[in-house]
């Protein structure tokens, strides 16, 4: 869990780092966080716990005494199976009930954090603007104590206002709502509008005057207002229809609200397409008239169809010219409706993702325990040393293969279902070979018994393609 909190950390450092965030904030968010990385999370505490369990029953000999009197390794297993299989359905139903809540807590809350404005007030060597009415600029500090600071304040329409320090503190206040700088040895400069500038009669502007007012001080604090600038919560509503933010069964209505409105729009997409042509016009035409059973007015009709044969050459450069624009048009018409399609395609493979996900990320804790019972009985090491290591590198392949599924998934390269079933695909063998190596008290690595399964599985292939020989 640590580790993957700090993957979180260092993938959202720039959005964190400079906000004024309140710690009862960064509790609630790491709250939220960690309960969505729980399943996560469950399946290494599941490949590690297997491992140091039976690497410490094989390590003492406790695992030889259990086989001597007549137990076999899946015997032995049956309970903590047992264990494991309710391990992973009350993970499903956490997965499906307790993450979409926590996902919806923890993204609308990193919206807002990332949305805060006050994370760029204070940006040494540059001006900022950030704040509506004042541009502040401060040349070197760090922390809370900086040097050679500008502030010009623009919030009176008819005053311009620059303060500048040679060096000062800037602090918040407790409520959140004011910005203060405790200024040292600086000056305030004030201008007013001008006066006895007469807009109508420009001639009179030698006679305008600009008064100003200049102020030095020692020691000053200086207050900005920063109602709007805090940490405002978005309405959680906004987020809701997010495929992380649902359940399984949501996810299925979801996807079939979503596959009836992509049906929907195609349809009135290829009616517009067919009844643009003049021939589904006049057959659109001739069968309301049908239906009416009444003759249309000759205004209305649509002209007789002539063949190209029939016009003059210049009228048939003419018709050449407009069905080629036509036809540009509708294929411009076609592609932007098949980037709209990929699109819904697109949204709909994230639901199915999600979907997925659930159920592999369950099944993953049943595979990685059934390869780390026997891998800690086959290399007989217990406690926090080889176990962890050994873990640590394959949980790295485990996270390795479901985020390469989950980005061929993402890209439509795979389809949803293998590419978050593929990390529990390929391991599955890998549990199978070791729970009977384990259960065989066979070598995994042996050499003699790869080469003869290898011989097998050439003799079998030779068998295979050898060719019939005829009785006659």
């Amino acid at each position: 869990m640590f580790m993957l909190i700090m993957q979180f950390f260092w993938k959202y450092i720039d959005d964190l780092m400079g906000k004024g965030l309140e710690i009862s904030v960064i509790i609630e968010l790491l709250f939220y966080v960690s309960a969505s990385l729980i399943p996560l999370a469950l399946p290494l505490a599941m490949l590690l716990s297997s491992i140091m369990t039976f690497g410490n029953l094989a390590e003492n000999n406790e695992l030889t005494a259990l086989k001597s009197a007549g137990l076999s390794l899946y015997r032995i297993m049956k309970p903590l199976t047992i264990l494991v299989i309710g391990i992973s359905i009350a993970t499903f139903f956490f997965s499906n009930y307790v993450i979409p809540v926590a996902n919806l807590k923890w993204r609308s809350l990193i919206y807002d954090i990332q949305e805060t404005k006050i994370a760029s007030i204070l940006s040494p060597g540059k001006y900022t603007n950030e704040l509506d009415g004042y541009s502040i600029k401060i040349e070197k500090g760090g922390e809370s104590s900086f040097e050679n600071i500008i502030i010009h304040d623009h919030t009176q329409p008819n005053i311009t206002k620059t303060i500048r320090a040679i060096s000062g503190e800037v602090f918040k206040s407790e409520n959140g709502n004011f910005l203060f700088f405790n200024l040292k040895d600086g000056i305030v400069m004030e201008e007013l509008n001008e006066i006895g500038f007469d807009a109508i009669s420009p001639a009179k502007i030698s006679n305008a005057t600009y008064p100003s007012r200049r102020t030095t001080f020692n020691s000053a604090t200086y207050k900005i207002d920063l109602t709007g600038f805090k940490l405002n919560r978005s309405d959680e509503d906004l987020f809701k229809n997010s495929h992380e933010m649902l359940n399984v069964f949501q996810i299925s209505t979801a996807v079939d609200s979503i596959q009836k409105q992509s049906n929907g729009f195609q349809r009135n997409f290829i009616n517009a397409i067919k009844f643009d042509h003049p021939y589904f016009q006049s057959v659109q035409l001739e069968n309301k008239k049908m239906k009416m059973g009444t003759q249309m007015d000759t205004s209305t009709a649509i002209q007789k169809t002539v063949t190209i044969d029939q016009i003059s050459n210049s009228d048939k450069i003419t018709a050449i010219r407009i069905a080629m624009s036509k036809a540009r048009a509708k294929n411009q018409l076609i592609a932007s409706q098949a980037d709209f399609i990929d699109n819904h395609q697109y949204n709909i493979g994230k639901y199915y993702i999600e979907f997925h996900r659930k159920f592999a990320l369950s099944a993953a804790i049943l595979v990685l325990f059934f390869i780390g019972a026997p891998l800690g009985a086959i290399v007989r090491k217990g406690g926090f040393g080889a176990p962890v290591v050994i873990a640590a590198l394959l949980f790295m392949i485990y996270f390795v293969l479901i985020s390469v599924g989950d980005s061929l998934a993402s890209e439509q390269v795979l389809s949803p279902f293998l590419g978050m079933w593929m990390a529990t695909f390929i391991l599955l063998p890998v549990a199978i070979l070791l729970m009977r190596s384990a259960a065989n008290d066979s070598k995994v690595f042996d050499k003699e018994a790869w080469l003869g399964v290898w011989k097998w599985i050439k003799n079998k292939f030779k068998k295979q393609n050898a060719p019939e020989i005829d009785p006659s």
